[in-house]
């Protein structure tokens, strides 16, 4: 739902140049090719021991008796199931992206969000067949959106909208941009941002239908969820979990023929959910999951309180009886979610939440293509290009079975997963050979500072400073020192005051601890288990923040509750991407992302 800070699309664009070292690329052993015996879904049903003929980049029959001509490659599907490349329908794309999706079978991203400049240099590439080696993009391009709203804080300058009149002409100029669909962002996204008023919404989505374009609309209540659809929207992008949705929006979205795109993988990580182990050490996926991968996944927003996951199931069954369209999408890369490998989570989120197999297979196939025009792919039919993925075993009886990817073709061109995956085992063994963080000296006594000295020292490590949002453009302010009176009848403790100014997602303002030899320099605290200290003060929201080697600068978060009086508290490792401590860099008590005024005062600080 929200989309990355500069430093997370910082560190993503290095982490691009890793994956294109070698660039996984494209073969083909013949024009022609078939598989057969295979079982088959076509995108909407499901064919039994079918053979699918593919010559020159197409589908040429599908079906049981489809003669084979002379002389092409023969595939054995026995066992298996084939299946149409899949679409993943809410990504935001950079570079590198589009190489990692289809390496988990996703042969179209569906972008809702990009750089221009980005997009018309892919799209530049799909309209020569250049393509190759990757997925394909659909994009909007630049998203409409209000002065100071969602998408206007990541450092480039994009276009915005203030009132009704602009509408038409702010269109048009995404359209000569490039824009496939029009993409509007309706509803506060972090704490302090603008947004358009209705009447401007209404205005854009009807200067879209104008021309001939979707309007897809992101949410992130289910006040925004109804007006948008009163006002017009093709699509929501998001199911809320703010609330349950009532029969009566249900109805409304039914007889508007609205398409939703729930995106349960990012509502999951917004609630503060985390991807279980068992995804991420599944056979089928790890092999081709790097360090920056499951860094990725093992992360969430900071959790919200005020917002249920059974509301959005619940929401999504009703959806589902209405026979609303609900299509397959990630909102990679945002925390919790990787392009590619993120979808099959989400395949598998859908089935919990009430769809079939074979209706969460439809929508990551037949359905995203079918709306948003895409006319020559989300099936397996004669006379449409072959996109396809062979799995191992039955995904219409367990959509886990996915994962199990045999071979891929987009195109028919066959991808060669093989040398991903090599690249894929260099970033692991160069994990390994990292220099390991030695143990901060002093550790072992476990305390941390209690600022009995009357200054802001600590017993080991770079001691205490102030951490704001300021190095990524945010506004936010605060002091430390140290007062009189501490917990437990101490003598003294660190008084943290300051500001949250609003503008950022990731606005903050506090105070961190170094346990390195210099800030930011990683210590291995592994022999302890947990991070322990006292605290009190006020503030709208404050959260602990580990900041992890290999994590660079986007630290973890578990939220924390102050009261007035002093309380203990209690934060094992653990709990912070199942971290053991080993590679820390930072340790921070933080106000935010919630503007506002804030005061934090903390005593007896320690690891144990």
């Amino acid at each position: 739902m929200r989309r990355p800070d500069k430093n997370m699309i910082i560190s993503f664009l290095v982490l691009s140049c890793i994956f294109l070292l070698k660039d996984p690329g494209m073969s083909q052993n013949s024009s022609v090719f078939a598989v057969r015996d295979a079982r088959v879904f076509d995108g909407e049903r499901v064919l039994e021991k079918a053979v699918v003929v593919v010559k020159d980049g197409k589908i040429l029959g599908v079906g049981a008796g489809i003669p084979i001509p002379e002389g092409a490659s023969i595939i054995d599907g026995s066992g298996k199931t084939l299946l149409p490349g899949l679409i993943d329908s809410h990504t935001h794309i950079f570079p590198g992206s589009l190489e990692q999706s289809i390496v988990f079978g996703v042969t179209t991203d569906i972008d809702m969000f990009m750089d221009v400049n980005y997009m018309k240099e892919v799209k530049k590439l799909q309209a020569e067949g250049k393509n190759t080696g990757r997925a394909d993009l659909i994009s909007p391009g630049t998203l409409v959106t209000a002065p100071g709203g969602q998408g206007t804080q990541y450092g480039l300058p994009i276009p915005t909208i203030k009132t009704p009149a602009e509408a038409q002409a702010f269109v048009d100029a995404r359209i000569a941009e490039g824009s496939d669909f029009i993409k509007i962002i309706y509803g506060i996204v972090a704490p302090g941002q603008s947004v358009i008023d209705k009447d401007t919404l209404a205005a854009v989505i009807a200067a879209a239908h104008k021309r001939g374009k979707l309007a897809v609309v992101h949410v992130t209540q289910y006040k925004n969820a109804r007006e948008a659809v009163e006002a017009g929207a093709d699509g929501l992008a998001h199911i809320f979990p703010d609330e349950r949705a009532g029969e009566d929006f249900v109805r409304l979205a039914a007889r508007r023929r609205v398409f939703i795109i729930p995106t349960l993988t990012v509502i999951n990580s917004i609630l503060g959910i985390a991807v279980d182990d068992s995804f991420l050490n599944d056979s089928g996926l790890s092999p081709f999951l790097g360090p920056a991968d499951i860094s990725g996944l093992r992360q969430t927003f900071p959790a919200s309180g005020s917002m249920k996951y059974e509301n959005a199931e619940e929401t999504l069954r009703m959806l589902k009886v209405a026979k609303i369209p609900i299509l397959a999408g990630t909102d990679a890369p945002n925390p919790g979610t990787v392009y590619g490998v993120s979808l099959h989570r989400e395949l598998e989120l859908l089935v919990k939440a009430g769809l079939t197999p074979a209706e969460a297979l439809a929508a990551a196939t037949s359905l995203p293509a079918s709306i948003f025009g895409l006319k020559d792919r989300g099936r397996i039919a004669a006379g449409l290009r072959a996109d396809l993925i062979l799995v191992e075993g039955n995904p219409l009886e367990d959509i886990k079975a996915t994962r199990r990817i045999v071979s891929i073709w987009k195109g028919g061109a066959l991808f060669d997963r093989t040398a991903y995956q090599k690249v894929i085992e260099k970033q692991k063994d160069d994990e390994k050979k990292r220099i390991k963080a030695a143990p901060a000296a002093g550790v072992e006594a476990g305390l941390i500072s209690d600022f009995e000295d009357g200054r802001p020292s600590s017993k080991f490590g770079a001691g205490w400073g102030v951490s704001t949002d300021s190095y990524a453009g945010g506004k936010s302010k605060a002091e430390m020192k140290v007062v009189d009176e501490g917990a437990n009848g101490s003598k003294r403790s660190l008084l943290v005051s300051g500001e949250v100014a609003p503008g950022l997602p990731y606005a903050w303002s506090g105070v961190a601890f170094f346990p390195g030899a210099m800030p930011f320099a990683p210590a291995d605290l592994s022999s302890k288990k947990e991070l322990v200290f006292w605290a009190r003060g006020e503030a709208k929201s404050m959260n602990v923040l580990l900041y992890l080697q290999d994590k660079g600068f986007m630290p973890v978060y578990v939220p924390l509750k102050l009261e007035k009086e002093w309380q203990e508290f209690v934060f094992p490792f653990a709990d912070f991407a199942k971290t053991d401590g080993h590679n820390i860099t930072g340790i921070s008590i933080a106000a935010g992302p919630v503007p506002g005024v804030f005061t934090l005062q903390i005593d007896e600080v320690r690891i144990r």
